[in-house]
């Protein structure tokens, strides 16, 4: 019976995780070049739009590749002590937030005047699952690389530029609570959106990417 090194198991699960994130953001990218999801504003309309196409199961099937590669390579990290609990914890509420996506669907507001129960979990996923990966990776940084000071500072420098983009948003929301306004009009809501998820994906890669040799053991 052949046997492998843990290293070399987990170095294998965490690329594939990583491997997982870059298709299904892959997949994102391709319905928007494809019809006839090509017609779908990148700058004013959301990813979850998609899930109202007849690309949907594309969609479907981008989104849980994310989920997934994000659950296994956050399984390597805890397994190795590098993810403290406060971040697994977070973790998972990103993992799940984004499977909840997926199970309740955007409202589409073309036959819907309000969303309805679906409708406002798929609201609050979207909102805990943003939210709670960045925060994740602050959390974890230090732990995940103790000597690995450049990775380090990347991984803080993504997660706090995800939490920006998502200030953006809490900006408008508070603009137009003032005014009275629709908020989602005062922003390019979709670009705003594709750039914190993109931001956000890149932070994940960066935190789940294998440590060198030279780095040294976790602590």
């Amino acid at each position: 019976m052949v046997t492998f090194p843990a290293r070399r198991v987990s170095v294998a699960v965490s690329l594939t995780g990583i491997a997982a994130l870059v298709l299904g953001a892959g997949l994102v990218l391709l319905l928007q070049v494809i019809p006839p999801t090509d017609q779908i504003s990148v700058t004013r309309r959301t990813i979850s739009e998609y899930g109202l196409s007849d690309h949907k199961w594309v969609f479907d099937l981008a989104v849980v590749l994310v989920a997934l590669g994000s659950a296994a390579g956050l399984a390597v990290l805890r397994g190795q002590r590098r993810l403290p609990v406060p971040a697994a914890i977070l973790g998972t509420l990103w993992t799940v937030g984004l499977l909840v996506i997926v199970a309740f669907p955007k409202p589409d507001w073309a036959t819907v005047s309000r969303a309805d129960f679906g409708g406002t979990l798929h609201r609050i996923a979207s909102v805990v699952a943003f939210v709670a990966l960045p925060l994740a990776v602050l959390v974890a940084a230090r732990t995940a690389f103790p000597s690995s000071p450049g990775r380090r500072w990347l991984a803080v420098v993504l997660a706090i530029a995800s939490l920006g983009w998502f200030a953006v948003i809490l900006g408008a929301v508070a603009v137009a609570a003032a005014s009275d306004g629709r908020w989602w009009t005062l922003i390019p809501l979709g670009l705003v959106e594709r750039g914190m998820a993109l931001t956000e994906l890149v932070a994940l890669g960066v935190l789940l990417a294998p440590l060198g040799q030279r780095s040294g053991r976790p602590r």
